[in-house]
């Protein structure tokens, strides 16, 4: 019998060079020193899509539930990325944040948050409508609570570290179009360059391709991604905001409403709403993929969340046809500002993981199949969590080597 040996490029191949893939290659050369990792982005440059379109914000982990993956890893995330950022003199800082009730219905959800924040081991101030002013003098209220462990930072540049910082060979560039997968050999993957590329164990970190990814490699994730952008403005008088300032959220749904955001370059950043996008990549309503909206319309989940909430929807697909609307919404927060004050500025797509019954995926969902690693959802606050997030999947990931 003769036996074929395979001329492997790596250990561990890495498609997704935003900051969780780029996190997971850093993650695997520290734990196990030697491992030989590959890192296959499609875009010129690393973090081109959510790590480098968000807000910017070091999240705290108050939102989220007890004991979940989210609250454990942003927690965690946070601190550790301070500490990061700190090490290699990138530009950050812990400005805390407020949340802000604006309406008497929003009292028990905001009392909520402070149990929830006390659970999750965060330190939380309650603040009477009076004390806003001591954070936020332009702010109005009936009540808020201010939260220290919130910052924020340059995303990018913590993503750039990561990639310089892991030892891999990252290939920019290069976009995957087929994956060939032997449980008892290993994983190729086909590039659309013609190129083909051999690793032992695969990690998907994809973001919002990571389903079609999962597909590819053979295994069905049992998710599709459904794209929500958001849209921002920049505030054309930033003396009005000192710091971070956020709505109560509604529990039913990942998104944390439009709020008021000073970055790490003194410009205060507004927003964001969330609309369904027309493709993966669809920062604007003129961006439209037919494949990957005929995607999104024949998953039974979306038509699950637009029967479901539709009101919601409505809401916010007026903020952004209408910047009147828009301005309504921030007129909740922030009374001074006026529509002259609001600059349209770069959108975001929230890469959301959706169920067949159209339940949104709430928590980071990692699965493993033979020889992969997938990372089917890793929205908002996974850049805060990417250190922890990173050395769970290359946990994984060696543990498939």
């Amino acid at each position: 019998m003769v036996r074929v040996r395979t001329a492997y490029d790596c250990d561990v191949l890495v498609i997704g060079g935003g900051i969780v893939g780029l996190s997971t290659a850093y993650a695997i050369t520290r734990a196990a020193p030697g491992t030989r990792v590959t890192v296959l982005e499609k875009e010129p440059g690393p973090a081109r899509h959510q790590t480098g379109r968000n807000s910017g914000v070091i999240h705290s982990g108050i939102y989220y539930r007890p004991g979940s993956l989210k609250a454990r890893y942003a927690v965690r995330g946070a601190a550790e990325m301070v500490k990061f950022c700190a090490e290699y003199g990138i530009p950050h800082a812990v400005t805390g944040k407020l949340i802000v009730a604006t309406d008497r219905a929003e009292l028990p959800r905001l009392h909520a948050l402070v149990q929830r924040g006390r659970e999750n081991g965060i330190p939380v101030r309650e603040l009477g409508a009076p004390q806003i002013a001591e954070y936020e003098p332009e702010v109005r209220g009936l009540a808020a609570i201010h939260v220290g462990t919130t910052g924020v930072c340059d995303f990018v540049a913590v993503a750039r570290q990561l990639a310089h910082g892991s030892g891999a060979e990252i290939r920019y560039g290069t976009r995957v179009v087929r994956v060939d997968r032997r449980p008892e050999r290993g994983v190729a993957v086909l590039t659309a360059a013609g190129d083909v590329v051999r690793g032992r164990v695969m990690v998907n970190c994809a973001g919002l391709h990571c389903d079609e990814i999962a597909r590819l490699t053979g295994d069905e994730p049992e998710v599709r991604i459904v794209p929500f952008r958001g849209e921002y403005y920049e505030l054309a008088r930033p003396e009005l905001v000192r710091g971070l300032v956020y709505p109560v959220p509604d529990p039913a749904f990942p998104f944390l409403g439009v709020h008021l955001t000073r970055g790490i370059d003194g410009g205060v950043h507004i927003g964001p709403n969330a609309v369904p996008a027309l493709a993966r990549e669809g920062y604007g309503w003129g961006t439209v993929r037919w494949r990957e909206l005929g995607s999104t319309l024949t998953w039974p989940g979306s038509w699950h969340i637009a029967r479901r909430h539709w009101r919601y929807g409505a809401g916010e697909l007026r903020r952004s046809l209408s910047k009147a609307a828009f301005t309504e919404a921030v007129r909740r927060l922030l009374p001074r500002v006026s529509e002259d004050d609001l600059v349209p500025t770069a959108a975001g797509v929230r890469a959301q993981a959706v169920l067949r019954d159209g339940t949104l995926v709430d928590d980071f969902l990692i699965r493993e199949a033979p020889r992969t690693v997938h990372v089917l959802n890793a929205p908002s606050p996974a850049a805060t969590a990417s250190l922890p997030i990173g050395r769970e999947v290359a946990r994984r990931a060696l543990s498939a080597l």
